[in-house]
């Protein structure tokens, strides 16, 4: 694999990132009954973010096929499943944090039943996206499938289960095993339905594909969290546009906490090694994926 180059990556995000965001803006527009909903619907999706998990969905797309159009109406519900768990973890009753991208969350920019209703809106938007979208060679069948992989993800096998698991483990001790488990679905069920979607997006898609995709997924989706721990550590608040060093100050387990910090970096290098080495299968057309797997861990923000 050859590492491409700091421009040619950026290319590839910004890429992504202008797709999802023209596809996000034409399905959060149109004429609705509560203005105010439609406003904080788009302020909580519109204004910035990585896009990390459409780009992992678009790159997935790439191992396989090569007409990205294909993989829009996955990138958009990926990324809508995702900021509605931003907002909602952001309420008092869950973090309580006052700063999101760099702006006031949701509940502060508006209020709190506002921040509530805005979360259910972006969760059964994400399913909606899916359920109608139209690309040719995408079957009803494989659709129902996408539907139950973000639902699994989204729900009490995945990043809900995972939010109940951190919220329950604020001043108690955790093993990497048990830390391993919560992280896997608070952040990591996400990730992995994001790559596994985008590998369903095309028509071409093997089983044997979908399942070393699938172990990619795993791995990279657990990188990601500990370079988020490590991030919260080492960031700065203007960089990572939420408060540095909120886990530390809710006296949430992280992988720092429990490895200290150069334990926890070699813990991220070790996944995203794996991660590459899961897609040894796979010709030139997954290096995205590859390239993918070191960017997340040498992330700032």
């Amino acid at each position: 694999m050859n590492a491409p180059s700091s421009q040619a990556l950026q290319a590839f995000l910004e890429q992504c990132r202008q797709r999802v965001d023209s596809a996000l803006k034409a399905h959060l527009s149109g004429q609705v009954l509560s203005k105010k909903l439609l406003e904080a619907m788009q302020y909580a999706t519109l204004k910035g973010g990585k896009r990390i998990r459409p780009v992992l969905a678009y790159a997935s797309f790439l191992a396989i096929d090569d007409e990205l159009v294909k993989a829009d109406a996955v990138a958009c519900a990926v990324e809508l499943m995702h900021c509605y768990s931003l907002v909602h973890d952001d309420l008092p009753a869950m973090d309580d944090d006052e700063l999101r991208r760099g702006l006031p969350t949701v509940h502060k920019a508006y209020d709190e039943a506002t921040a509530i209703l805005t979360g259910d809106a972006l969760q059964s938007l994400a399913f909606q996206v899916i359920a109608r979208s139209s690309v040719a060679g995408i079957s009803s069948s494989t659709r129902l499938e996408m539907v139950a992989i973000l639902s699994e993800a989204a729900g009490m096998q995945g990043m809900v289960a995972g939010q109940a698991l951190d919220f329950d483990a604020v001043g108690k001790p955790l093993d990497q095993t048990q830390l391993g488990i919560m992280h896997s679905l608070k952040t990591g069920a996400l990730i992995k339905a994001s790559v596994q979607m985008g590998a369903l997006s095309s028509p071409a898609v093997t089983e044997e594909q979908f399942q070393t995709l699938s172990n990619y997924a795993e791995h990279i989706g657990l990188a990601f969290q500990v370079q988020d721990d490590i991030l919260d550590v080492t960031g700065n608040t203007d960089v990572l546009g939420k408060p540095q060093g909120s886990d530390e100050a809710l006296n949430k387990p992280t992988y720092v906490s429990l490895l200290g910090l150069e334990a926890a970096q070699a813990k991220a290098a070790e996944l995203a090694e794996q991660a590459v080495d899961a897609l040894e299968s796979f010709p030139e057309s997954a290096d995205t994926l590859r390239w993918l797997a070191q960017f997340i861990i040498k992330r700032v923000h």
